[in-house]
């Protein structure tokens, strides 16, 4: 199992929890950006930077990722994407994307889209907060305890 993270808008708490559960559990983590990332000195973290472009990142993971892998992404395309190789998906305010509700969340995503590209204001996700930060570490230890148990 690897963990992969698109990184381009992982939240910076998130990220330290990821470093931490990765030493911790000595599971492979990978962070993918289209900028330079930091990441702290351990043989089991790394950084890929992609070119700019929309979606790169996003289309590095779906490449890459295998059955059994956990995706951290808010992106609702990647997930689908990452769901479809059998992979498990945590965004990072602790939800986790099923196969059971993917589609929903991709019929959402496509009805919002509808109402901003006509001109409807739909605003956007409330701020991240510290209960997020919380939620995202209890679903990921829960869910890491499960996945390296196997």
């Amino acid at each position: 199992m690897k963990i992969w993270v698109d990184a381009d808008a992982c939240p910076g708490p998130i990220r330290d929890i990821l470093f931490r559960a990765a030493d911790r559990l000595k599971v492979p983590l990978t962070l993918v950006a289209n900028k330079p990332l930091r990441t702290p000195p351990s043989p089991y973290i790394r950084a890929i930077q992609v070119p700019a472009g929309f979606d790169v990142a996003d289309d590095r993971i779906a490449a890459d990722v295998q059955a059994g892998d956990l995706v951290i992404t808010a992106d609702i395309p990647l997930a689908s994407a990452a769901i479809a190789k059998s992979a498990h998906v945590l965004d990072p305010r602790g939800e986790r994307l099923t196969p059971e509700n993917i589609q929903e969340r991709l019929a959402l995503r496509g009805f919002m889209e509808e109402l901003r590209s006509s001109g409807v204001q739909t605003g956007g996700p409330a701020p991240f907060s510290t209960r997020d930060q919380k939620a995202f570490a209890d679903q990921l230890d829960r869910l890491l305890q499960r996945l390296c148990a196997r």
